[in-house]
């Protein structure tokens, strides 16, 4: 298990780490598996999406704050960041992702992001290779 750490710049954020993840699985030498990456925190979550196109971190975020506002009436939650806790919900906090000749299986668009919810902070992705048996 190796660990990647990211610093984020926002509070809500999208950092791509697809080239992180690819250098591990390039060190490792496995060529047929999976990687399974967990974020380490519960206001952090995971997702693959377009990464070619920077509109699309922009609306992806932009529609999450109008579904979820920072800031509700009803939220209990003594820390002021239930929020944070709510998307990361819905994001999850791990992907699986298929690993063919050394590399990871991505489409030609995709790309993998840590999904901030309470930054800017340093953030932890743990990445366990499972070679193919």
């Amino acid at each position: 298990m190796e660990e990647i750490r990211v610093r984020t710049t926002r509070r809500s954020d999208m950092a791509e780490i697809t080239e992180l993840v690819q250098e591990i699985v390039s060190r490792s030498g496995v060529q047929e598996g999976a990687a399974v990456l967990q974020s380490l925190h519960t206001t952090a979550g995971l997702t693959i999406n377009e990464n070619a196109d920077p509109d699309v971190v922009h609306d992806v975020l932009g529609k999450l704050e109008r579904l979820v506002p920072h800031r509700e009436a009803f939220y209990r939650h003594a820390e002021g960041n239930s929020d944070s806790h709510l998307k990361t919900s819905f994001f999850g906090p791990s992907l699986t992702v298929i690993v063919s000749g050394g590399r990871l299986v991505l489409g030609t668009w995709q790309g993998i992001y840590l999904c901030e919810f309470d930054g800017p902070r340093e953030r932890r992705v743990a990445v366990q290779l499972l070679p193919a048996a």
